[in-house]
């Protein structure tokens, strides 16, 4: 099983300079960005089956994952 990649670079490699400055001047960008980046993690190891869990756990986190992305655009894109 192939995982796909969803860190945020890979998810808007053309905000990576802008992913940089936001990470070290916005605060509430690095708080949602380290949320997004530990959840990813979750989800892959989810994935992997390195932690075990039902379909709509992993269904879930996905759910919260894409919220966060969303805002996390909104951020990038302003």
């Amino acid at each position: 099983m192939t995982i796909e990649h969803h860190d945020l670079v890979h998810e808007f490699p053309h905000f990576r300079d802008r992913i940089h400055e936001l990470k070290i001047s916005n605060n509430h960008f690095r708080k949602l960005f380290d949320e997004y980046h530990e959840l990813t993690k979750d989800i892959e190891n989810m994935e992997t089956e390195v932690n075990p869990v039902a379909t709509h756990t992993e269904e879930e986190a996905k759910m919260r994952r894409v919220h966060l992305k969303d805002k996390l655009y909104k951020m990038l894109s302003a």
